[in-house]
């Protein structure tokens, strides 16, 4: 069992590394379950300084080494601050401004800052866990890969959530782009405080990124600002400026997006959005140098489909 094992620290993005002895001699040699999921055993422990944690010990599972999951939130996770309606409390404009910043600041270290390369590969509201103090912390790293520092990019097959899936895992060569373009289906959710699929909305309305384009055509984006928060209403004007964010991070063309570090300077006032941002992200292409390499990796063609949540899930 190597030591891929982490629990956060109160530092948006800045990770401890637990060896797995260290682990073993916390739970009492894994003594201390809170139950099993689909890759292995749930254990909970409370560390010197009065933090909660819990720890998966993942077996049975072929990418074991390679795999890790760091959760358990006093507040839950992000999906149900923005996405379930009539409920006492709800995430105002500055407390979802801190939630993407903190967001991008723990994939900007999982891309660049770790040993190795994380692509996370499974970025999505239910992923991002709040702690007390709604300091937001990704979490389930069960889809997540390994990559050396000198590689750019990966060939695996498709994993991750249908509605969150950028265009190019059709061909099944990946950057770590493909969580910057998860990240602005999120953000683009935390906006409007809806999901990126909502059967409950008329044909017309039900996938946001359509809604979105449409809307953006119309120069009428106020128009899909979360309606049921007071506080986003009154800061209707930011709002729509972080779109922009969110359209250069769902960029169909990979090449086009920027880093997550770049997109942490944005949100900090040091980087501008890029201007000609290319809103036709609901009809993805795959750039051709893809489509090209994966073609002679797997001897296949590369098709152009469009990637809404009636996709296909991905798997491991």
């Amino acid at each position: 069992m190597s030591s891929l094992w982490i629990k956060y620290q109160a530092s948006p993005g800045m990770p401890t590394r637990f060896s797995y002895e260290e682990l073993r001699a916390m739970t009492n040699n894994f003594n201390h379950m809170l139950g099993e999921g689909g890759f292995g055993s749930l254990f909970q422990r409370t560390l010197s300084d009065g933090t909660n944690v819990a720890m998966k010990r993942l077996n049975g599972f072929g990418q074991v080494k390679k795999s890790f999951l760091a959760e358990y939130m006093s507040n839950g996770s992000l999906d149900k601050w923005i996405f379930e309606k009539h409920q006492e409390l709800t995430l105002g404009w500055q407390s979802r401004k801190k939630i993407i910043m903190d967001i991008a600041k723990g994939l900007a270290y999982l891309h660049e800052y770790c040993r190795q390369k994380i692509f996370h590969l499974d970025v999505k509201p239910q992923n991002i866990l709040l702690d007390k103090y709604f300091n937001a912390k990704i979490s389930d790293f069960g889809l997540s890969k390994l990559i050396d520092k000198d590689q750019s990019q990966v060939v695996t097959t498709l994993r991750g959530t249908p509605g969150y899936l950028a265009p190019e895992w059709l061909s099944s060569i990946i950057t770590e782009k493909v969580d910057v373009y998860s990240f602005g289906v999120v953000v683009l959710e935390m906006l409007c405080g809806r999901k990126n699929l909502d059967r409950s909305q008329p044909e017309e309305d039900m996938h946001l990124l359509s809604l979105f384009k449409m809307k953006a055509e119309e120069e009428r984006l106020i128009d899909i600002v979360d309606k049921g928060n007071d506080e986003m209403q009154l800061h209707s004007t930011e709002v729509v400026e972080m779109m922009r964010v969110a359209v250069w991070c769902l960029q169909s063309d990979f090449s086009k997006r920027p880093s997550m570090s770049v997109v942490v300077k944005v949100l900090e006032g040091f980087v501008d959005v890029e201007n000609n941002l290319d809103f036709n992200f609901t009809n993805p292409v795959i750039p051709r140098s893809i489509a090209a390499a994966g073609q002679q990796e797997h001897a296949t063609g590369a098709a152009t489909t469009l990637l809404f949540p009636s996709a296909l899930s991905g798997s491991s």
